[in-house]
């Protein structure tokens, strides 16, 4: 089935919500360190899931399609998942580290 650009820009809105919503959560870890950051983490990660699950849904509905045609919005959300993917992952590194340097995790 053929997305309409309509579709395919309401898609990346969606796509640009939930992985918004995952930065602020991955953010809001940061202005309280001494929190939860694991439910934090985990809440992130459901919503860049989402993100992602919307996204590849619109690519394997147009793999076979000859004359897909993207819209700069869609290429616009793909860029921001992908970079609040990034953080997500910068992200857990750094509270892996904040954890090491705290002694949590070496004897």
């Amino acid at each position: 089935m053929k997305y309409s650009s309509e579709e395919l820009n309401t898609t990346a809105m969606q796509i640009i919500l939930h992985a918004g919503n995952g930065r602020t959560i991955l953010n809001s870890i940061f202005d309280q360190l001494d929190g939860d950051a694991e439910s934090l983490l985990k809440e992130a990660k459901k919503e860049i899931t989402e993100a992602h699950k919307l996204q590849t849904e619109v690519l394997q509905r147009t793999i076979h399609e000859e004359n897909f045609a993207s819209t700069l919005l869609f290429s616009h959300a793909q860029d921001t998942l992908m970079s609040i993917y990034s953080e997500y992952h910068t992200t857990v590194n750094l509270l892996k580290l904040k954890d090491f340097l705290q002694g949590k995790n070496h004897a």
